[in-house]
Order: structure tokens, then sequence, then C-alpha cells
């Protein structure tokens, strides 16, 4: 699987099929973490202008491109035959890989993060959705500060739950600090840096239309819908993303590896 930087943060260039055959071949191995990070231009300028944020994506293993502007950076480097045509969404990555698993009792879903109800509510529906799915558990971390202990009960519960699949959604850039931390010492398996997923599968967010997710205009929609809480963050980190991509594509920084 080629990867290529996009302001210095190292995208795989793959589809959904690469990415849940990446990602179910490492969960079956057990030897070890791996994480997984599904990338938007919020992710990405931050990873560029924040030190530490940086750091921990840098301890990421498989990096996929949510965001379209992302996509276009990416085949605006790669060879017309080997364009992308379409982002590899967070949530509709962790349907992807539900479905894949659907039935298959080598895979065992793990959810960490969210409220105990929308826990639930994911439940409901994944079981719903994808029969034959093992869900092995679920867990609500304490709001606010967490107890010295916290962390080896989280792994208590993940590795009595037999899972390798675990999802973390504690909002960014939480889960990515908490994964990239923690990621030597924890169960074997591979961990998802989801985001807003949980939401959005359990309905309590709504989804931007089809329409504008393919024409990059999924953050306009979330602004109008929160403006509060997200207005800030999209206009200061889609215009660092800009930036970046101008100073990187001016001074030809492209350098190619693989995962």
């Amino acid at each position: 699987m080629r990867v290529l930087p996009v302001i210095g943060l190292p995208l795989a260039c793959t589809d959904y099929m690469g990415a849940v055959g990446w990602i179910l071949g490492k969960a079956v191995e057990g030897r070890a973490a791996f994480a997984v990070e599904a990338a938007n231009t919020h992710v990405a300028a931050l990873a560029r202008s924040d030190a530490g944020f940086g750091e921990a994506m840098r301890r990421f293993d498989l990096i996929v491109p949510d965001g379209m502007p992302l996509v276009w950076s990416l085949n605006a480097a790669l060879p017309p035959a080997e364009h992308l045509t379409d982002r590899v969404y967070g949530p509709t990555l962790m349907l992807e890989t539900f479905k894949a698993t659907s039935g298959r009792p080598e895979f065992r879903h793990f959810l960490f993060g969210g409220k105990e109800s929308t826990l639930s509510t994911l439940k409901s529906v994944f079981a719903g959705r994808f029969p034959g799915v093992a869900i092995a558990g679920a867990y609500s971390p304490p709001f606010g500060d967490w107890p010295d202990d916290e962390f080896e009960r989280v792994c208590t519960r993940i590795r009595d739950s037999g899972a390798n699949l675990i999802w973390v959604g504690l909002g960014c850039p939480k889960q990515e600090h908490w994964i990239a931390r923690h990621k030597d010492r924890l169960p074997p398996g591979v961990y998802f840096g989801i985001g807003a997923a949980f939401a959005f599968h359990a309905g309590e967010v709504r989804q931007a239309p089809a329409f504008l997710q393919k024409c990059g205009l999924e953050w306009a929609y979330r602004i109008a819908a929160e403006p509060r809480r997200l207005f800030k963050r999209y206009v200061t980190y889609n215009s660092l993303f800009l930036w970046y991509s101008l100073r990187d594509r001016l001074g030809g920084r492209v350098k190619a590896s693989k995962v």
C-alpha cells in the first residue's frame, strides 16, 4: 500500500476494501497493538501545527484520507491510473469493518468512549444491522479527569473481552493522544481513533448529505449545525491546511513510502 505525505501526514493511498483488508489482517495477528486513524483536514493541520499531536500521529500504523481535500492532494501526486475515486470516511470505514466481520467469530469488537446511553444504542443498532457480529464489550469512561487506575481498568476490560477491534470514541485529539501514549501497553488488537462516528451511528448527530460530502463541503454543514462548537476549529484548521499545502507544493515536498 503506497503512502504519500500530505502536509507531512503519511496517508495511505487506499480505498475501503484495501483499508478493511489491512485492518483484519492485523487484527488476527494477535501480536501487538496497531493504531488506525481516518484523518481529515483538521487532523492533518493539527499534526503539522502542534508538535505533541504530530508526535502522537507518528505512532499510528495506518492513516487513511477521511476528507476529500486530502484525496485531491493525494491525486495531485499520483499518476492518473492510480487516482482515488473516494475518501475513506471514518464512520463508513466502521460500518464496512463491521460488515466484513459479521458471522466471523475470530473478530470481536469493543466500543470505548461516549455515554452509556450512546453505547447501548450502538450495540442495538449494530446487532440489528450486522447479524452475527460479535460486540465483545463496551465501556463509558468517567467524565472529566480519570482516576489513576483507569488505564488498567480499561485494559482489563478489553483483554477479558477477547476483542481485537477496538473503537475509541473520546473525541479528537484526546483519543489520538490516548492511543499513542499507551500503544506499547495496550492489549493486542487494532485501535481506531473514530471521532464522531459513535454519535452519527447512534442517531445523535446528523451526517452531511452525500453530495456535500463528495464536494468536500461536509465542514460547512457541520458548522451550520453546531456553529458555537465548530466554527473556530474549522476556520482555523482549514486555513492552516490550505497554507501548508501551498507552501509544500511550492517546496516540492512529496516522498512516497509503503505501509
